[in-house]
């Protein structure tokens, strides 16, 4: 009997170990596009992380797929800044990528800025600040 607690314990916390790698490498992951987008918005653009994508979210003349990664990003960023943009294109109708943003990337995203953060929202909103400038 003590031998299979030792067993169920030991399995337990490879169980973790392996989750929190998943974990881990997912936050990495959507970090890296979220800071590969922000980056180069802020190029174009200027300003920090957040100003960046909301400008590039609200130019018309960058196409559909890279707004709709802007409001992507917003969410996961899930600074309440960007709420006046992300309204902006909200309708709540159903989706049609081939002429509209996703809806349903501008719900889930005006959610997350309104406090509803997602699991990985923390960490990437505290990896895009900036350190104040001097």
């Amino acid at each position: 009997m003590a031998r299979l607690k030792k067993h169920m314990i030991a399995a337990a916390g490879i169980g973790l170990l392996a989750l929190a790698l998943v974990y881990g490498f997912t936050c990495l992951g959507i970090y890296r596009g979220m800071r590969d987008l922000a980056g180069e918005a802020s190029e174009t653009y200027g300003g920090d992380s957040v100003t960046a994508l909301m400008a590039l979210l609200d130019d018309p003349n960058q196409g559909l797929p890279k707004r709709d990664r802007a409001v992507w990003a917003l969410g996961q960023i899930g600074d309440a800044r960007a709420l006046s943009v992300l309204k902006k294109y909200y309708t709540g109708e159903p989706c049609d990528h081939t002429r509209f943003l996703c809806q349903y990337e501008l719900k889930k995203a005006i959610r997350k800025c309104r406090g509803n953060a997602s699991l990985t929202s923390w960490v990437n909103a505290l990896a895009l600040r900036r350190p104040p400038e001097r």
